[in-house]
């Protein structure tokens, strides 16, 4: 595939300290890419001038210019680009690219026009306009999953450059653990607390469950004290992370605006089945046998709750983070070479 030395840009607006799926999703390629041999670089936030974003402590919002873009680069052409987010530093990045003449593939990690549809005075209208625009100039455009293929495509989306990129799960550290003795089950959320996740719906089922919450946000003092009966855990990572999930018997995955979800492979992964709603994300990762969806949560938990935890582990281990990136090197190359050919006839 091409010289394995050859660089790899990634920009993005998602990294260190945030914890999210983006950021997973990205540190994890890197690891794979270097154990593949392949150089990779990502441009971050905190390689510019930068500001807090208000309620978001750990996000960082780059003052990022095409110019100070072209000077971290430096003067070498990278091999491959790829950015993977539309914030500044994916702006930037993609100015430059466009000024240079080089190809670059971005993502479609977050929907964006759901979450801040949530916002006065925001019409999902004017968010898919920037967004069409922003992704039309790249190559390739990587999708997680098809209904959220299928959602780009109705937005008007040219369905040629859209390309999969799936995700994975560390098998080994995610996996079945006896679990502690309880008196009911026990039903966890795991991820950012904030509006755009919805928690307030698993919080608010009336279920024979103890409910436990892992992860922090601008939306945690206020629902901890309205929810006090709830267990909150704070973030976690690694195999404290781990254990939680393993202990837990059902999780819970209350968002209606994620791309993908990649708790649900890690829960999964745990032996947990998955209680979601029927949109993207959730559609294309809840098997039979793996979880329930449905549009009254609580329904949803009690039939998740009768799956097999076996058969959600068989599942979670055909996620192979190898796999994935390597379908991720696949699409940079083809983006890189159909500009060179594109140039070529030219």
């Amino acid at each position: 595939m091409g010289d394995p030395y050859m660089e790899i840009l990634i920009a993005t607006d998602a990294w260190h300290p945030q914890v999210n799926g983006v950021v997973r999703t990205l540190s994890t390629t890197l690891d794979q890419l270097g154990a593949m041999g392949w150089k990779a670089r990502v441009i971050h936030p905190g390689m510019f001038s930068h500001f807090t974003y208000p309620f978001y402590a750990d996000i960082k919002l780059a003052f990022a210019t095409r110019k100070r873009m072209d000077a971290i680069v430096g003067r070498q052409p990278p091999g491959f680009v790829h950015i993977a987010t539309e914030g500044p530093v994916g702006w930037a990045m993609r100015s430059l690219c466009i000024q240079k003449g080089w190809a670059f593939s971005t993502a479609f990690h977050t929907n964006f026009p759901e979450y801040l549809a949530k916002f006065p005075g925001v019409p999902r209208s004017w968010t898919w306009n920037i967004l069409r625009r922003f992704h039309s100039a790249s190559s390739r455009t990587m999708v997680a999953t098809h209904s959220i293929r299928q959602q780009l495509i109705a937005e008007g989306f040219d369905p040629n450059r859209l390309v999969f990129w799936g995700r994975g799960v560390d098998t080994q550290l995610f996996q079945p653990k006896p679990k502690s003795s309880r008196t009911k089950p026990i039903a966890i959320y795991v991820g950012r607390v904030s509006a755009e996740k919805s928690i307030e719906d698993f919080l608010g089922v009336d279920r024979p469950v103890q409910k436990w919450v892992v992860g922090d946000g601008p939306d945690r003092i206020r629902l901890q004290r309205k929810y006090p009966g709830a267990r909150w855990f704070g973030w976690q990572k690694g195999e404290n992370l781990a254990k939680l999930y393993a202990d837990a018997d059902v999780f819970v995955f209350p968002s209606r605006t994620d791309t993908f979800g990649l708790v649900m492979i890690e829960a999964m992964a745990c032996g947990l089945p998955v209680a979601a709603y029927p949109v993207p994300g959730p559609v294309d990762i809840v098997i039979p046998g793996t979880g329930a969806l449905g549009h009254d949560l609580g329904s949803a938990m009690d039939e998740a709750l009768t799956c097999e935890p076996g058969y959600c582990r068989e599942y979670a281990e055909t996620h192979s983070w190898e796999k994935c990136t390597r379908q991720f090197l696949r699409n940079l190359v083809v983006a890189t070479e159909q500009v060179k050919t594109e140039t070529l006839v030219a």
